[in-house]
C-alpha cells in the first residue's frame, strides 16, 4: 500500500535528511581532524600546515687516512751525455758522436741492455769570443738516459762509461728508483684505510653514535718516489778513475684516503 505524503510533510522529511547529511559531514570532519595537521592561515590569508617535517639525510662523518711503507731502491736512472767544441759544426758533432759510441759500447759491454740505453738529446749552437759576431767554434751536445738495474755493479759501469767518454764526458742527473712498487703501495692502502677507520671510530665514540658503513672512498694519486744521488757520488767530468759509490738507502711511499662513513 502507497503511502503519501502532503506538501507539509514532504518539506520535513526533507529537513530531516539535510540534518542527517550535516551530522555526518560533521563527525567525518571530526575525525579527520584528530589525525592531519591543524590548519592556520598564513599571512596571504591562504591555509599553511603548520607540522615537523623529519630529516632526509642520514649523519655522516669524513676523515682522511695515511698509510706510510718504506722500500730499498733496486735501479739506478743516470743521465748522461758528451759534449765537444770544435771549429766547424761537422767536426764538434764527428767528435761528439765517436764519443757517444763509446760510452754506450762499454755500457753494453758491461752488461746493460740495448733497450735501457736511450737519446734523449742532441744540441748544436756557436761560441762566440768577444765582442765579434761571427762564431769562433761550434759545440755539440749529446745526452743520453741510462737505467741501470744491478746496483751492486752500477757504481762500476758509470766509472766506464765516464772514462770511455774521456774529457767530453757530462753527467747531469743520477736517481735511485723502485721498479715494482704494487706490492708496497697494496701495503700503504690497507694502513691507509685502517687508519681512517681508526680515526672514524673515535669520533663516532666521541659523538656518542655508532660507526655506520662506508659511503664513499676516494684516494689521492701517490707521489712516485724519487730520491737523487747525494752531490759528490757523481764523477765530474774530467775525473773518473774509481768506481761510483752507490748507497740505495731507503724510500718511503705514502698513500693519503678520503672516506666517508654513515653514524647510525
Amino acid at each position: 500500500m502507497a503511502v503519501q505524503f502532503s506538501p507539509v510533510q514532504r518539506a520535513a522529511v526533507a529537513g530531516v535528511a539535510a540534518a542527517g547529511l550535516l551530522i555526518a559531514a560533521f563527525a567525518l570532519g571530526a575525525g579527520q581532524s584528530s589525525a592531519a595537521p591543524a590548519a592556520a592561515s598564513d599571512a596571504s590569508g591562504n591555509a599553511a600546515l603548520t607540522a615537523a617535517v623529519p630529516a632526509t639525510g642520514a649523519a655522516r662523518i669524513t676523515v682522511t687516512g695515511t698509510g706510510n711503507v718504506s722500500g730499498v731502491p733496486n735501479q739506478l736512472s743516470l743521465s748522461m751525455g758528451v759534449q765537444t767544441s770544435a771549429g766547424s759544426v761537422a767536426t764538434a758533432l764527428r767528435q761528439a758522436n765517436a764519443a757517444a759510441r763509446s760510452v754506450t759500447a762499454v755500457l753494453r759491454r758491461g752488461g746493460v741492455a740495448a733497450p735501457d740505453i736511450q737519446t734523449s738529446g742532441l744540441s748544436i749552437y756557436p761560441s762566440y769570443s768577444g765582442s765579434s759576431g761571427v762564431p769562433s767554434g761550434y759545440q755539440v751536445s749529446e745526452q743520453l738516459m741510462i737505467t741501470l738495474r744491478r746496483l751492486s755493479v752500477a757504481g762500476g759501469q758509470i766509472s766506464a762509461a765516464a772514462r770511455a767518454g774521456g774529457n767530453a764526458t757530462t753527467i747531469d742527473g743520477v736517481s735511485l728508483n723502485l721498479s715494482d712498487t704494487s706490492t708496497l703501495l697494496a701495503s700503504a692502502r690497507e694502513k691507509a684505510v685502517a687508519d681512517a677507520k681508526a680515526k672514524a671510530a673515535a669520533y663516532a665514540h666521541a659523538l656518542g653514535r655508532p660507526l655506520g658503513p662506508v659511503v664513499s672512498m676516494s684516494e689521492a694519486a701517490p707521489a712516485q718516489p724519487f730520491q737523487p744521488l747525494p752531490e759528490g757520488a757523481v764523477p765530474a767530468p774530467n775525473r773518473a778513475a774509481s768506481s761510483v759509490p752507490v748507497h740505495p738507502g731507503t724510500q718511503q711511499l705514502s698513500v693519503t684516503v678520503t672516506v666517508v662513513f654513515a653514524l647510525g
